[in-house]
């Protein structure tokens, strides 16, 4: 007799009861979904969070009261490597997205997402893995960085700590290449692309790849063009 599919558990957050209940009403179609609770703002959804420990939160980013981008940050902050966050957001350049990422988001969805986009985007975050998409995230953080160069507000990180093949993978990676890709052009495996990314995220002290992105165009690493091509 097979067992059912391991459950995720998901806590969405908006303050719009329409596009909470339909988010939630979609995402319990999914055999492995287990939607937990539904919250109308942030600090609702740190209530939850707490009480119902979920694997992943979808979080509205402006919510009256505690917005998403607190939540997030008290979130993250309070149990790191615990519940994951999944910003949506209606506009894919969008500062408050990119000051959610740095909060420590694993990723954002814009609100018009197809279902199945959706679906894995959960089952993504939930692995703890982020949800870095090449053409819009890195193109968000290119963006943010170069119109608020001075909005710095923590010192670098040690980049010499890395190793010259570690930094030549957090450019590759910085620039929105998948594992694949990267071992590709350096002519690697992929175990072992993983392997320096690991250890990128671990000597840097950083939560995700996504992280990983912000440090690489936050600390100069990668210098953003004045505008990227959209494909």
């Amino acid at each position: 007799m097979s067992g059912s599919p391991p459950q995720i558990r998901i806590v969405v957050a908006d303050d719009h009861l329409v596009v909470r209940t339909g988010f939630a009403a979609l995402l319990d179609t999914q055999p492995d979904f287990t939607v937990v609770g539904t919250a109308s703002d942030g600090s609702q959804a740190l209530g939850m969070c707490s009480d119902l420990s979920p694997d992943v939160v979808l979080m509205d980013v402006r919510m009256p009261g505690m917005d998403g981008i607190t939540a997030t940050r008290q979130l993250t902050g309070a149990h790191p490597g615990g519940t994951r966050v999944l910003i949506l957001t209606t506009f894919d350049l969008d500062h408050y997205v990119y000051d959610a990422l740095c909060a420590g988001a694993g990723g954002f969805l814009l609100k018009d997402v197809t279902a199945e986009t959706l679906f894995e985007a959960v089952r993504v975050v939930a692995s703890g893995d982020a949800l870095l998409a090449p053409n819009v995230t890195r193109r968000l953080i290119a963006e943010f960085t170069r119109l608020r160069p001075q909005a710095q507000d923590k010192p670098a990180p040690e980049l010499d700590t890395l190793t010259a093949r570690e930094t030549e993978v957090l450019r590759l990676l910085a620039r929105g290449l998948s594992n694949a890709e990267i071992a590709g052009r350096l002519i690697i495996t992929e175990e072992t692309v993983k392997t320096h990314v690991s250890r990128i995220l671990a000597k840097l002290q950083l939560r995700d790849r996504t992280q990983a992105v912000i440090i690489a165009y936050e600390t100069g690493l990668i210098v953003p063009q004045a505008r990227e091509p959209r494909m």
